[in-house]
């Protein structure tokens, strides 16, 4: 392909692309497709001659889309939002096009310096304490990665090593390999399973502190455990503090943790993927309340930002301590993606908050966790079993898309606000459809348990 005919097939990629986005609620959001669909569609190797772009072009709907969950549909409802917007996809079309790979400084200066500006702006938004930014001479800053499980690693690593040199300078005696088997690192018991994946990979031991009725650590629980652990001669050296947990939105006590955590010397990580976008508004900047005792804090942009993924900001009060962990010279060794749609859309929350409105007015169903921002915890009164076959009903049906989490012993509807085309009819439909199929279930339920 020539740049005359990459100019003919680029323009018509991105018609292609907005009338995807803009008919997008026309198609099913979920694919009816079984494990294995997309080997026998294609061929069993690469082609020997080349085949024409039409052809080629014309597969994207023949193969790719039967395959496709539309995560930017008005009608998905699962896990958490995938952030896109015109602007966002203008620029990874530029960033594919430059193709730097910003090892360092001198490998893009741009996009180094760039992406230390732009952390610095993202910081300021969500108001973190000065100390967490570059500035012009400052020891903190920002630095982008991948995802949010990766920030925790790259925390809890850098973690790792902090401590490891530090006993090693009281206890000489003592070799990294008897230091590292007492080593252990503590989240919530709703963290996400990445934490104990970081600490998997940490080669260190990772304890589960339990969290209170509200599914929030507080600071007595995590004291608990630290004096139980240090009694027994472990070294507490890593927490991780939700705000805003995967299962239910809930966030741990960040003023009571952090203290504790600074006079213990642990290092405490901040892990707010999905609502950290929430604190750039007034009204929910104080659910970071806390912050202030950190060393390191990490959201997603590319959740609810309009960033297109992958752009998950960390920010740490020492940069110092990630380099002295990964022995770098640079900072930045992550590709960069532009930052673009600065606010975010917090329909969401209003939203959400309708849908809870409409639960709540149907007595057969229950609200399983405070609605703080998008996500809305709901489902049957009644046993496990009639929550599962409602959710099989509601994705078999494939109108709309939805995931389960457990709450302590309960099986749990989860219903995130996620596409930035969602609108209150969308969120009717999804309730009236969601009631319906709840009635139907009910029926044929009763008069099989009638039966036995």
């Amino acid at each position: 392909m020539d740049a005359a005919e990459f100019r003919k097939r680029g323009k018509e990629m991105v018609d292609y692309v907005a009338d995807y986005l803009e008919k997008i609620e026309k198609r099913q959001v979920f694919p009816d497709v079984e494990p294995g669909y997309l080997r026998p569609l294609i061929a069993d190797c690469a082609p020997q001659d080349p085949e024409s772009f039409e052809d080629v072009f014309k597969d994207i709907e023949k193969i790719i889309m039967p395959g496709v969950t539309h995560w930017h549909s008005p009608y998905f409802f699962a896990y958490f939002p995938a952030a896109s917007s015109f602007p966002a996809l203008l620029a990874d079309m530029l960033c594919g096009g430059i193709g730097c790979v910003g090892f360092s400084w001198a490998a893009s200066p741009a996009c180094t310096e760039l992406e230390t500006v732009m952390l610095d702006w993202l910081g300021k938004m969500v108001n973190l304490p000065e100390e967490f930014l570059a500035g012009k001479d400052g020891q903190g800053g920002g630095v982008i990665q991948g995802s949010a499980s990766e920030a925790t690693l790259i925390a809890l690593l850098a973690a790792r090593t902090k401590t490891i040199r530090q006993v090693q300078s009281e206890k000489p005696e003592l070799t990294k390999t008897e230091i590292m088997g007492r080593l252990v690192a503590y989240a919530s018991d709703q963290a996400h399973s990445s934490v104990e994946r970081a600490a998997l990979i940490g080669a260190v031991k990772i304890k589960n502190v339990p969290s209170d009725d509200t599914f929030s650590v507080c600071g007595s629980a995590l004291r608990k455990v630290l004096d139980e652990d240090k009694a027994a001669g472990l070294i507490p050296f890593f927490f991780c503090a939700t705000l805003g947990t995967t299962p239910c939105c809930s966030f741990d006590k960040l003023l009571e943790l952090g203290p504790i955590c600074n006079k213990e010397n642990i290092w405490m990580h901040i892990d707010a993927a999905y609502a950290g976008s929430a604190f750039i508004c007034p009204e929910f900047r104080h659910l970071l309340n806390g912050v202030e005792f950190a060393d390191s804090f990490n959201f997603n942009p590319h959740k609810w930002l309009l960033v297109n993924f992958d752009c998950s900001a960390m920010w740490v009060k020492k940069r110092s301590d990630l380099i002295g962990a990964f022995k770098l010279e640079p900072l930045y060794l992550q590709h960069h993606h532009q930052e673009s749609g600065l606010v975010t859309d917090y329909r969401h929350v209003r939203l959400s908050h309708q849908f809870e409105h409409l639960v709540l007015q149907d007595e057969r169903f229950e609200i399983c966790a405070e609605v703080v921002l998008g996500l809305v915890c709901f489902r049957l009164k009644g046993s496990n079993e009639l929550n599962k076959a409602l959710l099989k009903s509601i994705n078999d049906a494939k109108k709309i898309h939805l995931v389960p989490c457990h709450l302590r012993e309960k099986f749990v509807l989860r219903f995130a606000v996620c596409s930035r085309t969602v609108e209150s009819t969308h969120i009717k439909f999804a309730w009236q459809h969601i009631s319906q199929l709840a009635t139907d279930l009910l029926k044929t339920w009763e008069q099989n348990h009638h039966q036995q």
